[in-house]
């Protein structure tokens, strides 16, 4: 096997669970280096995980990285990818792509163009709890799925900032935290072919809440949405609601709800691998936890990195797709829109769902592979 040589590009607070998985966990990676807007996060990072601190200018340059996996703010997304695929580099990216469709679709096309992938967090749908939840429901134990539902709270006014990317644009509930939700539904159900909502930004003016923040009592101003509530009408048939209050409280009270002819299931929190999935029957007192079916339980993230990794040394699709995650832009678009104009949107881009993993890691004896091992296939 050869392990794609890879650069990380943006070395704030998420990048450590992706360095340490990455450099510790899958062997497909082949970490090299990673930079940082000024540096000095990138000489700490590299120290930490035995990797070299280099410029932007010097990845881009270095003709033996494959991969960039890019963890900057989403503001930088576009430029950062985009130098990346005309580098000739494979870009894996956190989420949100972009949060324009119109720029998604470019950089999609531009990789076509270079013969590169984009690949594009969440991959938190690749983990347990949620392959789990496929796997039952391609085996029929809701029967057909006729709707859904994803929800998820918090208190923003105690992440809020100056200057934080939680409070511009691209950085909302929507596109920072209810795409884990929205991403984890089509990833079991398939593309969206309308979608309507509501969109609103309570109380835009704020002054820092958070006592213990060196920015406490300054005025700011959101620029992005705190409340997203939006309806789903998916080629299959099923309808889906969506809940996005980020104008609400800490703890987090994630839901996520799939409503079949035969029974309902219950995903864990969309924004973490692992969690329980229940089932409930018609007839049944009470629900049951499924057991699990799949490995990566646990924060795994930079899975959706190796996996794309995997594809590319196996010439096969990946999982975490560019159309997927364009897909998903247009959708959370399209309910913008949609609260604009007062009115339905219907949504033009399509994606082939993403094949599951295979089962075969937790039953797996020992000389039958690591976890790792399901991402070959």
């Amino acid at each position: 096997m050869n392990a794609l040589k890879t650069a990380v590009i943006g070395c704030g607070g998420i990048s450590d669970i992706y360095l340490k998985n990455m450099t510790q966990r899958f062997s497909v990676l082949d970490v090299t280096c990673c930079c940082s807007k000024g540096g000095r996060s990138a000489e700490s990072k590299a120290e930490k995980y035995g990797i070299r601190a280099v410029s932007l200018e010097e990845i881009l340059e270095d003709r033996e990285i494959d991969l960039v996996v890019n963890l900057t703010p989403p503001a930088a997304h576009y430029d950062i990818i985009k130098k990346s695929l005309l580098a000739g580099k494979h870009v894996y990216t956190e989420k949100v792509i972009v949060n324009e469709y119109i720029k998604a679709k470019e950089l999609q096309q531009l990789a076509e163009e270079k013969g590169r992938r984009i690949g594009v967090a969440p991959d938190t749908f690749l983990g347990a709890g949620i392959q789990t939840a496929r796997s039952a429901v391609d085996r029929g134990l809701i029967g057909q799925i006729t709707s859904c539902h994803a929800s998820i709270n918090r208190d923003m006014g105690m992440l809020y900032r100056p200057g934080s990317f939680v409070v511009e644009p691209g950085g909302g509930m929507g596109f920072d935290l209810g795409i884990y939700y929205l991403t984890a539904l089509l990833s079991v159900l398939g593309p969206v072919k309308q979608t309507a909502g509501i969109v609103q930004t309570n109380r835009p003016g704020r002054i820092v809440a958070d006592t213990a923040s060196p920015y406490f009592g300054e005025p700011f101003t959101v620029e992005n949405e705190n409340i997203m509530a939006g309806i789903l009408v998916f080629e299959s048939g099923a309808v889906g609601t969506l809940n996005f209050n980020g104008d609400s409280i800490f703890p987090e009270a994630p839901y996520v709800a799939l409503y079949g002819t035969e029974g309902i299931l219950t995903i864990p929190n969309a924004n973490e691998f692992g969690g329980a999935v229940t089932l409930q029957k018609k007839g049944w007192a009470e629900p049951v936890i499924l057991p699990a079916s799949h490995g990566f339980s646990d924060n795994a993230r930079g899975i959706g990195a190796a996996e794309l990794a995997w594809s590319v040394l196996k010439k096969r699709p990946h999982r975490a797709s560019a159309d997927m995650a364009c897909h998903a832009v247009e959708i959370l678009e399209g309910i913008e829109k949609s609260w604009r104009d007062g009115c339905f949107k219907n949504i033009t881009s399509r994606f082939e769902r993403p094949r599951a993993l295979p089962e075969s890691y937790p039953s797996a004896g020992p000389g039958m592979g690591n976890e790792e091992s399901v991402l070959v296939i």
